[in-house]
């Protein structure tokens, strides 16, 4: 009888623990179908058009991310190695370890490119991106700082829908989908704590996995993240260096052992990205640092830029990454100063601090004008892996930070209103972050119409030119115009192209840089095309042309006719070749496999 009532009261049991989890967890899930709610407000202009919109601040690279994200469901479902493809600057090739394609959220959502396309995954991606980085922070925050709810999740917008992280929001999902730095942060604290001497093989397991995971996700934040972390740590300990000494001798076996992990799980793709087909030994950016006053005005997409946007100091609209405005400064900086009793809050404004110096790369400027300050980035710059850095992204090491202090604020505040209803100090202080965080509150990122794919493309009206080699796109495709990696995706990646959008291996010295070396005739069509005029072809210009043709084993030219000087294109294409086109749909195509096939012998 006792077997059978246990048999018969099993399944009421299983289906109790739905109902206790929902229970228990029903502010978590609240909190994070509140993120989740906001990214997608944020977004909600690409979600609205995901056949024909474009986040017009993203320049091209939404265009890259989402051939990123097409060619590594095309290598997946075609069972071809993701880490490398000659489908652009052929026939050199692409390192796409090399080129941050994200293969940790690509290579899982394969079906859903192949089913919806890159722009669905990529807007998804975003999305997904800023509410379980705000989400994970929070959590971050509710078990490890505070016990107030409320403040964790003001702490998780703060790290979440940052500034920095909006702006990345237009083109970059490698600096937006960052859930598992404060997972790895509270492992890592957690070890901290535990017993000295040995290894803790489960932790160490977790730790390596989770490290291994977010490079596949992107390894410059995960680099920041672990400077950053180091100096919070450092400070944290310095006033209690036994202690410090204690959390150290117990992190370090595990630690040490899950760097073995991590290099074992990534070896392969490891090798590749730094030694492998088309790898670079460094990239030059040139200077990157942030304006000083980009760290006290108020971000583009935000209601404070709406109303007081200051002059435009940022590299370009995707990179805006401090802008914290001033009352956002200055009630931190008090909240510190009334804090600064308290070890965590020193530790957060040694990392606001340092970073936000950091970021204003190797001569401070203000307001575009050099002020001829050398910054210690001069010499940060100089130490391998950091010279790969943009110094202006360190900047968003310090939105946790500043996270941090307004978490334990807020928790202060909270109690302080509960001890003395007559205080006036708790009110005082909600007034200023509501002053500090409200003009921070992101608007919807802008959202233009994007042309369709060119009929030829679209319609494989260019399959009966296809041979093998690449088509040429007049002008080939570059940094500052990637739209042929689109049409390419659209097509069904049936060709390879000539040029591209891409970071790769140039001169002896292998030194990286945005596309590739640019030859002779695409030089001369770019100027072309924005000169306006036709320029004089001889001799010697055709045969460098026909060498560069030989070089990208060409199929065939396409000039789609609607586009920026498409009747000097064609004047100077058919000169170059010496032949007339022939009119496809929407494009104009030259025939030049007789060319292209005689690159056997280069």
């Amino acid at each position: 009888m006792r077997q059978a009532q246990d048999v018969t009261t099993e399944p009421a049991v299983r289906d109790r623990k739905p109902q206790r989890f929902l229970r228990r967890h029903r502010m978590d899930l609240a909190v994070a179908a509140g993120y989740l709610a906001l990214a997608c407000a944020v977004l909600s202009g690409q979600w609205r058009a995901t056949g024909d919109g474009y986040l017009v601040k993203s320049g091209q690279d939404q265009t890259m991310w989402e051939w990123f994200f097409a060619v590594t469901a095309h290598s997946v479902a075609h069972l071809e190695n993701p880490l490398g493809t000659d489908l652009q600057n052929f026939p050199a090739g692409v390192n796409l370890m090399a080129n941050t394609a994200m293969f940790g959220v690509g290579v899982p959502l394969t079906p859903v490119t192949l089913l919806f396309g890159p722009t669905v995954t990529f807007v998804l991606v975003l999305t997904a991106g800023l509410a379980s980085t705000a989400f994970a922070w929070y959590l971050l925050f509710a078990r490890e700082l505070t016990a107030s709810r409320g403040a964790a999740v003001l702490g998780g917008l703060c790290c979440g829908f940052a500034p920095g992280m909006i702006s990345h929001a237009n083109a970059h999902p490698n600096f937006v989908v960052l859930p598992l730095l404060p997972v790895i942060a509270g492992l890592v604290i957690r070890l901290g704590r535990g017993p000295v001497g040995g290894v803790r093989w489960r932790a160490a397991g977790t730790l390596g996995l989770l490290v291994a995971a977010q490079i596949a996700l992107g390894e410059e934040p995960l680099l920041i993240f672990a400077l950053a972390f180091g100096l919070f740590g450092v400070v944290y300990h310095l006033h209690d260096r036994r202690r410090g000494l204690r959390a150290l001798r117990a992190l370090a076996p595990t630690v040490l052992a899950a760097a073995a992990l991590t290099l074992l799980l990534c070896a392969v793709p490891l090798w590749w990205q730094f030694f492998g087909p088309q790898s670079y030994r460094s990239i030059d950016h040139g200077p990157m640092g942030n304006d000083l006053k980009a760290l006290a005005q108020f971000p583009s997409e935000s209601l404070g830029g709406l109303l007081s946007s200051g002059q435009n100091v940022a590299i370009n609209p995707t990179e805006q990454n401090a802008y914290f405005g001033w009352p956002l400064l200055l009630l931190t900086a008090v909240a510190a100063a009334t804090l600064w009793r308290e070890r965590v809050v020193r530790a957060a404004a040694a990392v606001i601090v340092v970073f936000g110096v950091l970021s204003l790369g190797s001569e401070v400027i203000l307001g575009k004008r050099p002020t001829g300050i050398t910054g210690p980035w001069r010499w940060a710059e100089e130490v391998p892996l950091l010279s790969t850095v943009l110094e202006s992204r360190l900047a968003m090491a310090a939105a946790p930070a500043i996270a941090v202090i307004l978490v334990l604020a807020c928790a202060r505040a909270r109690e302080r209103a509960r001890a003395d209803r007559t205080d006036p100090r708790p009110a005082l202080f909600l007034v200023g972050l509501v002053a500090a965080l409200l003009p921070l509150v992101p608007t919807v990122l802008p959202v233009v119409h994007r042309e369709p794919t060119p009929r030829v493309f679209a319609e494989h009206l260019i399959d009966p030119y296809l041979r093998g080699g690449s088509v040429v796109v007049i002008p080939p495709p570059r940094p500052v115009d990637a739209r042929a990696l689109r049409w390419q995706a659209d097509a069904g990646f049936e060709f390879p192209l000539a040029d591209g959008y891409f970071v790769g291996p140039t001169g002896a010295d292998r030194k990286g840089s945005y596309g590739p070396p640019a030859r002779p005739t695409a030089a001369l069509l770019v100027e072309a095309q924005q000169s306006g005029r036709v320029p004089a072809v001889d001799a010697a210009t055709r045969e460098r042309a026909r060498a560069d043709l030989r070089y990208w084993r060409a199929d065939v030219l396409v000039l789609p006719v609607t586009g920026a000087g498409t009747d000097v294109l064609r004047a100077t294409t058919t000169q170059l070749v010496g032949a007339e086109p022939v009119r496809v749909a929407d494009a104009w195509v030259w025939d030049v496999r007789a060319i292209g096939a005689a690159a056997g012998g280069l």
